[in-house]
Order: structure tokens, then C-alpha cells, then sequence
């Protein structure tokens, strides 16, 4: 079972990555909340580096996506508590939580 969380992790973070950066983007196409795409965009990018830096120090990449989903997770719980709207705060919350565990999983299998 470890076997299979280290190595589908890597392509579950690229494409966590690639969910942000669209989050973002849409988040400033509908609303035109540039807020929304400069954290997306961020957020995402440093979840790029740590899909990058997976193939080559795999603990570092996995340690710095878990502590980037763990703060994707603190945001967007902090604002589905404020807005109690599930798309997209407690979508993005879940999400992250789910990811942040299956990181965590990976890094210290």
C-alpha cells in the first residue's frame, strides 16, 4: 500500500498543482478577483517546485507540498467557516486535506 502512495503522490501533486493555478485563473475570469489569480498562480507554482524537486530529493519535494497543502488548508477552511459556501472554500479545504494526508504518507513511508 506504501508502495503505491509513493508512487502515484509525485502525479497527484502535479496535478493538485495544475488545480490551483486553474482555481486561480477562474476565480479572475468569473469575479475578476486578482487576489484569486496571484494565489493561485503562487500557490501553485511553489507546489511546482516541490512536484520538481521530487525527482530528485523525494522527502524534501513530498515534506514541502505537505506543508503547502496544510496551508492551502488552513485558507480555504478559515474561508468556507466565513463564507459557508462549498464551492469553491470547502472544496478546495477538502481537497487540500486529503492531499496535505496523502503527502505526509509519501514523506515518511
Amino acid at each position: 500500500m506504501n508502495f503505491l502512495i509513493i508512487a502515484i503522490a509525485p502525479w497527484l501533486l502535479l496535478l493538485y498543482a495544475l488545480l490551483v493555478i486553474a482555481g486561480g485563473v477562474l476565480g479572475y475570469v468569473k469575479v475578476q478577483s486578482k487576489a484569486s489569480l496571484i494565489s493561485g498562480l503562487i500557490s501553485g507554482t511553489a507546489l511546482l517546485i516541490a512536484w520538481g524537486l521530487t525527482f530528485q530529493r523525494y522527502t524534501l519535494g513530498m515534506g514541502l507540498a505537505t506543508g503547502f497543502a496544510i496551508a492551502l488548508l488552513i485558507v480555504f477552511a478559515l474561508r468556507f467557516r466565513k463564507t459557508q459556501k462549498f464551492m469553491p472554500a470547502g472544496l478546495l479545504a477538502s481537497l487540500s486535506g486529503v492531499m496535505a494526508v496523502v503527502f505526509a504518507i509519501a514523506t515518511w513511508s
